[in-house]
Parts: C-alpha cells; structure tokens; sequence
C-alpha cells in the first residue's frame, strides 16, 4: 500500500516496468514533488517478515547519491550495492546474484554521477602516472579500463569518461555473472545504466542491457 493514499500498489515485474516507476520517482524528486511512498508504520511492519524489492541499484558510495531518496522510493523497494566508484567485486557480484537469483528482481540500475571522487582519481593516474596508495589504489585500477575507453578515440571530458565508466560497468556484471547473463538473454532482467547530476538531481540514462529506456 502507498503510504500517501492508502491504496495498494503494485509491484513492477518486469524491466520496463520497473525503469517506467524508477523514473517517475526521479521526476517528482527533481520537481520537488517527492510522495514518500512505503515509510509508513504499517510497511515496516509489513516488511519484517520479507522482502521484494523490484530494482537493484549498483551505485557510487557517494553521500550525495542515495539511490531511495532520488528515486522517491520506500522500504522494501530498492536492493542496494554501493562501492566507491561503483567498482565490481566477487562481493558485489555474490550481492546482486542474491537480488536477482533469489529475490527475483527485474531491474539492474548501474548509478554513476558527476564529480565522482574515484573516477577523478583514476583520471588523475592516467594522466600523471602516479597511482595513489594503500587500497585506494584497488579502485583506481578498477576504474582505468574506463578511462582507457573513454579515450581511446581521443580526449574525453571527465563526464564522458563516468558515463562510459557506467556502461562498462554494465557489461562487466553481464559477462561475469553467467545468471545475469542468463536473465538477460531469457528478458526477465533488463539492465539500466545512469549518470546522476548532483545540482539538477536528475539520473539521465547513458545506456541499456536488454531493455528499452
């Protein structure tokens, strides 16, 4: 039930349809019209005895880039991994083989957003040769396939670089992953990658998996 009006609300069940209320969240966040849905008593309780969210956010660790906030979402909504950088892991890919394996979920939105503190860093590598230390460097190197292919046709914007940086992210969990892989060659996963400006608050899709957004 929508926590707002009371009535009952259905729960996406495909790709589509999951981006479709992934995307009318993030109009009424960015029109300062958020309805606050599934926060209300009577979901928590609800919810304690389980879960079915309908989209799996991979997303930067960032603290301006909560994924139930800038989607207008509640309780039990979202399934969310977050690394710096939005960086993939045997870890992260154990967490979203859970979400979509065992949860059932539809959706995979890869999160990027602009002023991105690890992807600024592994610019910075590439283009001084100095990589920084301690496990910083982990991500650093995580993210440099990213830049390599943002620049390969000449010099890129450090927008252009996060925006690749999420699509190749995309296509990394697709081939690491053989039940990803699975789901989106069956089109019971559709996988959706964005890039969030932090002053406008809106996510602009910058590319697709198995799904028409």
């Amino acid at each position: 039930m929508d926590a707002r009006q009371g009535e009952p609300v259905t729960r996406p069940a495909t790709p589509s349809e999951a981006w479709a209320a992934l995307a009318a969240g993030n109009a009424r966040f960015v029109a300062g019209q958020r309805e606050h849905p599934n926060q209300d008593t009577r979901m928590r309780h609800e919810l304690a005895s389980g879960q079915r969210p309908f989209a799996l956010f991979f997303g930067c660790a960032d603290s301006r880039v909560a994924a139930e906030i800038i989607f207008d979402r509640g309780l039990g909504d979202l399934f969310v991994v977050r690394t710096a950088g939005h960086v993939v892991d045997s870890s992260v890919l154990g967490s979203m083989e859970f979400g979509i394996g065992v949860l059932g979920i539809p959706l995979i939105v890869v999160l990027g957003h602009d002023s991105c503190g690890a992807v600024g860093a592994a610019v910075d590598a590439f283009q001084t040769g100095d990589m920084p230390a301690g496990f910083v460097r982990d991500i650093v190197e995580r993210i440099t396939p990213s830049v390599l292919a943002a620049s390969k046709h000449g010099e890129a914007g450090i927008d252009q670089i996060e925006a690749e940086h999420v699509r190749q992210t995309g296509r990394l969990l697709a081939e690491r992953s053989h039940l990803i892989a699975e789901r989106l060659a069956s089109g019971s996963l559709g996988i959706v990658g964005a890039t969030y400006r932090l002053r406008e608050g809106l996510a602009q899709v910058v590319g697709t998996l198995g799904i028409d957004a």
